[in-house]
């Protein structure tokens, strides 16, 4: 019975966990980790300290370089301090209220309405709203990337 806990909780969070990588609220790497854990301690697999070790490490990183990569790209582009947070308000609001297309819409028009507020034209604001997205998506990439790994790793160890 607790394998069965363990490894249907460990489904579950490798599930929230790929859709973590597209929705900014949840941790989707750690959850895919700790779905990884949760097999770990069932009959079902037995990883090694060296792997976990590797994969935690995985989703710590890519976790932090989220917040990092989106800030990045807007700074790449052009933006300035205003439209970081434009980029991050946006998001959050987009989020919320134009769910799931504002996710993309509301760091660009956040950010390029940040620029705005600083006297820069029109095509320096777009630029830098353009960048904030870019930046977004790299994000989700590496983000999906790592919690899929996991999730193969997931399948393969439940199923051999």
């Amino acid at each position: 019975m607790g394998d069965i806990l363990l490894t249907g909780g460990g489904a579950a969070l490798m599930i929230m966990g790929l859709i973590g990588c597209v929705l900014p609220v949840i941790p989707g790497p750690p959850l895919s980790f700790t779905g990884l854990l949760l097999l770990h301690f069932s009959d079902f697999a037995d990883f090694s300290f060296e792997f976990l070790l590797l994969f935690g490490s995985i989703a710590v990183i890519v976790t932090v370089l989220d917040y990092i990569v989106p800030i990045w790209g807007t700074k790449k582009f052009g933006g300035s301090k205003r439209g970081m947070w434009g980029a991050a308000i946006g998001l959050v609001i987009g989020i919320f209220i134009l769910p799931p297309i504002g996710f993309i819409v509301g760091p660009f028009a956040g950010a390029v309405i940040g620029e705005s507020t600083m006297g820069k034209s029109s095509k320096e604001s777009f630029r830098a709203g353009l960048g904030s997205v870019l930046g977004l998506m790299m994000g989700v990439g590496l983000k999906l990337a790592a919690s899929l790994v996991m999730t193969y790793y997931f399948v393969k160890d439940l199923i051999v």
